[in-house]
């Protein structure tokens, strides 16, 4: 079968199905590769049009495509959707009775479907790998694919047993997918999932809609309520912590400011952790505080922010929970409070933990490079993109770009600081080092007779923060590190010895007290503008209310009928036909067959 023969088909249906006029980016090279059979690793950012990837290819070839999943929470919602646009799709897990799993298994069997999605553990089970086999299979699809790497972010052990699925149907095409993948983890995926022969496909890790901002944490509650009043009022967000008891504190928090915000972890009851989720799918300007527990998979256009108290992992994790706000190309910050207790915090999770040395020096270096990002002089998304491997140039769209920090040679400052340690014998931890070099008299600073040393007040005309960011800069550059004792001793390590002897150079990024300031609008690039006018925006109001009703109806989330940026389209171009309707992005055949007439209808009444 030519490459045209099957692009053509392709095409056909992304635009009479899904609604859209071309491919974007890689994804006609992948479907035309899947459809002939070939295997496939694909890398692609959140929002980038992955699942389209396997959906089409699934259509194109004889027989079901198996999406394997682990999100079973959201199944229903991608079954959803899949049927809004006419698609056959159903789903596999535990969430439903023997006898509609036994319909689903039989409509599998009879080739029925067009794509069926089953939870990793499913799959495996004698059960379910015999009704494959009875069946015709177009494909597997891998999503999530990252969670195959143990060095990973997110490694779910089911997975690796996902490579029996070359033993077992080695002439069935494979597709593994994922946002997230540093060279090191997309090595591992292709080795476990036995796709070392596979094409990889690695689209752009940049995300130009959204900005990073990360800010000097003072109060995180309240810097993160003065963020969503001033920059996201009314708008869909989450907000991630590193506990559950923090969770739910902020959430009660937020709740008392009038933010409509729900609390989601695993400790949580399942049926709340659901209702919760399925709100924050379904409504709109809802405020998720969440742990990392929530996210995977979400597939909400409109999330206008995502908001960290504490410091991620690793840039995957960070990469990953960023990507979840703006999938509908619109603007979207990644904002960030983070402090000198994050870092002691996460090494200390880092050593304390069971597992080996070489899985805790793993993580180790990613928490370096997680503060690498956090403490850099220049432009973050080059940073964040250079993990990825990935070369670019200053964005213009993070607060460094924005409000370049001013930086300054710090090697004497630094040789205060890892003198002080040295002097308190390396056993004491920041708040005392600190009260050394400021010259404070406080009781433990009598006790221990350190108001005799010789560093005793050097730093005193610099401030308690000040000097916080200092030391953070200390531990992000490898100069020091923090004990795990019951004080958070602060160490010396080889690299101060060369900044000590003054053989070593220092620059260090100049504190900024916190200035609380709104924000100017600025427009990624590539992002095409949606200001609507003032009869536009009337449309717009009206569709969404609609929009409401009908999702209400159908029992869907809003974004499963349209997303925004299709409805922003029909409020612009006002069609007053379905011929007109056709040619908006987003509008399919069913689509357009299920609510066309309604639209047209509303639109006319408006222009009356």
């Amino acid at each position: 079968m030519s490459s045209q023969a099957i692009h053509d088909p392709a095409l056909h249906i992304l635009q009479t199905v899904f609604g859209y006029p071309s491919f974007r980016g890689q994804q006609a090279d992948i479907v035309n590769h899947v459809a002939r059979g070939g295997d496939a690793l694909v890398l692609m950012p959140t929002g980038g049009g992955k699942s389209l990837c396997y959906q089409i290819p699934a259509m194109l070839r004889d027989g079901v495509g198996v999406v394997v999943s682990p999100l079973i929470a959201l199944m229903q919602d991608q079954v959803d959707a899949l049927a809004e646009v006419g698609v056959r799709a159903a789903f596999l897990n535990s969430t439903q009775s023997f006898d509609e799993a036994m319909r689903t298994e039989r409509r599998v069997r009879n080739g029925e479907l067009d794509l069926v999605y089953v939870a990793p553990e499913r799959l495996m089970t004698p059960r379910c790998l015999d009704l494959l086999d009875a069946s015709k299979i177009a494909l597997f699809a891998i999503d999530e694919a990252h969670c195959v790497s143990q060095w990973g972010h997110d490694f779910r052990p089911e997975y690796i047993r996902l490579s029996i699925l070359h033993e077992r149907f080695p002439n069935v095409p494979r597709i593994a997918l994922t946002a997230t993948a540093d060279p090191q983890t997309r090595a591992e995926i292709a080795h476990r999932l036995q796709l070392d022969d596979a094409l990889q496909f690695v689209s752009s890790f940049d995300r130009p809609n959204i900005r990073y901002q990360i800010v000097e944490k003072t109060n995180a509650r309240k810097q993160v309520l003065d963020f969503i009043n001033e920059e996201h009022p009314g708008e869909a967000g989450v907000v991630y912590c590193l506990s559950r008891k923090k969770v739910e504190e902020t959430a009660e928090f937020l709740q008392s400011q009038g933010i409509n915000a729900l609390p989601y972890h695993a400790g949580m009851d399942m049926s709340a952790r659901t209702a919760n989720q399925a709100r924050f799918l379904r409504e709109d300007a809802i405020v998720m505080v969440a742990t990392i527990a929530f996210g995977m998979g979400i597939d909400k256009p409109d999330v206008r922010f995502v908001a960290h108290l504490d410091l991620p992992k690793s840039i995957e994790g960070y990469y990953q929970e960023t990507g979840r706000g703006g999938r509908d190309g619109a603007p979207a910050d990644a904002w960030m409070a983070y402090g000198l207790q994050d870092v002691v915090q996460q090494r200390r999770m880092i050593d304390e933990s069971e597992a080996d040395d070489t899985f805790k020096r793993i993580q180790g270096a990613k928490l370096d490079a997680m503060l690498g990002l956090c403490e850099t002089l220049n432009c973050r998304r080059v940073r964040l993109l250079d993990y990825f491997g990935q070369p670019s140039g200053p964005c213009g769209n993070c607060d460094v770009c924005l409000s370049p920090p001013v930086s300054f040679d710090g090697s004497i400052p630094m040789q205060k600081l890892l003198s002080a340690i040295y002097r308190v014998e390396q056993r004491f931890g920041a708040g005392h080092v600190i009260d050394v070099l400021r010259g404070a008299s406080s009781d433990k600073v009598k006790q221990w007779r350190h108001d005799k040393l010789t560093t005793f007040g050097i730093g005193s005309e610099t401030g308690e923060q000040e000097w916080r960011a200092i030391l953070r800069q200390a531990i992000a550059l490898g100069f020091v590190l923090v004990d795990h004792d019951a004080y958070g001793s602060l160490k010396l390590t080889d690299e101060a010895r060369p900044v000590l002897r003054g053989e070593r150079k220092v620059q260090l990024r100049q504190y900024q007290k916190p200035v609380k300031k709104r924000r100017e609008a600025v427009k990624p690039k590539g992002y095409v503008e949606t200001d609507l006018s003032s009869v536009e925006q009337a449309i717009f109001d009206k569709l969404r209310w609609w929009r409401v009703e009908t999702a209400r109806k159908h029992n869907v989330p809003a974004y499963v009928i349209f997303h925004d940026a299709t409805m922003r389209e029909i409020a612009k171009t006002k069609p007053t036909s379905l011929d007109d309707l056709r040619n908006v992005s987003g509008v399919g055949e069913k689509k357009l067959e299920t609510y066309g007439e309604e639209i047209v209808a509303l639109i006319v009444e408006m222009a009356d």
